[in-house]
């Protein structure tokens, strides 16, 4: 193969990963972001990436990215763009996929988030980010924004056991605007995929607010049988 293809151009390869993560106590969607190590942009905002090993396939390559920061091994992770700008990157030629992840910002590794300098940012209040990080965010949360509207992937954001409360406020976040409480529950509830729960969260009301779960093995038979939408705006 390399004699075959000697007399052509040689490029790097990487891939970069967009991680999202909801806080439920500040109801915001965060990112999660690193100081860069080496040069070029040596100590600047950056996303998780890293170069495609030689006997490795691009996907493999963004999962190990993501558990080397994240100490996760199984989450939500979508391809979404390749951005291949000759001057994207001042080092070398490097095209680079994208992917974006979905996480609880309850289930990952603090130590390994510490380790490697990790630090989660406000979508709202983001820093400057190098090359063209900046895009890339934009385009993830525009594909993110669409996907919640036909996949329940916004759970993935969630522990287990959430309020519609709590649910609401992810959606909203996402969203970035106010849903109507009335409607959301509504349109919610008529789905069938949600299972309430006997347990009830006391920390932020003396009444309480009933703990609901969502249900994949209703909404993956719901799938089978036609097209599904879950569009709450």
């Amino acid at each position: 193969m390399i004699s075959i293809y000697s007399k052509y151009p040689r490029h790097f390869l990487a891939v970069d990963c967009i991680i999202f993560g909801y806080d439920i106590a500040e109801k915001e969607l965060k990112l999660l972001l690193i100081k860069r190590s080496f040069e070029p942009a040596q100590g600047k905002w950056s996303l998780a990436g890293g170069f495609v090993q030689e006997h490795e396939s691009i996907d493999d390559a963004a999962s190990r990215v993501l558990c080397s920061l994240t100490g996760l091994s199984e989450v939500y992770m979508e391809q979404l763009y390749t951005y291949g700008d000759v001057s994207r990157d001042p080092g070398a030629r490097v095209i680079s996929t994208a992917y974006y992840s979905l996480i609880g910002i309850h289930e990952i590794d603090r130590g390994v988030q510490q380790n490697n300098g990790a630090h989660w940012r406000s979508i709202n209040n983001l820093p400057d980010l190098i090359f063209d990080h900046k895009y890339m965010v934009e385009k993830a949360l525009c594909e993110l924004v669409e996907n919640v509207k036909i996949r329940p992937i916004g759970f993935e954001l969630l522990p287990e056991k959430f309020t519609l409360v709590q649910l609401q406020n992810l959606y909203e976040a996402i969203y970035q605007k106010s849903i109507d409480k009335r409607n959301f529950r509504k349109k919610l509830l008529s789905m069938n995929l949600l299972e309430k729960l006997d347990e009830k969260e006391r920390e932020t009301s003396r009444k309480g607010a009933f703990y609901y779960r969502f249900n994949r093995e209703r909404y993956d038979e719901f799938m089978r049988n036609g097209f599904f939408n879950l569009s709450v705006s």
